[in-house]
């Protein structure tokens, strides 16, 4: 287990290619933009078929 532990590390400290702290805090911001986007799309689709489905029910029940 110690020797997993510690490949793991050198393997993160000397083998892996980082991005720049400039670059990480761009990506950050576009996927956080992306996301909104996203989740208020699917807020408007699922606010749109809520309503229908309730028109659907009232127009059963006359």
């Amino acid at each position: 287990m110690l020797n997993y532990i510690q490949e793991s590390f050198n393997e993160l400290k000397n083998h892996v290619t980082w991005t720049s702290w400039s670059e990480a805090q761009r990506l950050t911001v576009l996927v956080a933009v992306f996301s909104i986007i996203l989740s208020l799309a699917i807020w408007g689709v699922d606010t749109i078929f809520s309503e229908i489905i309730a028109q659907y029910f009232i127009w059963i029940k006359s």
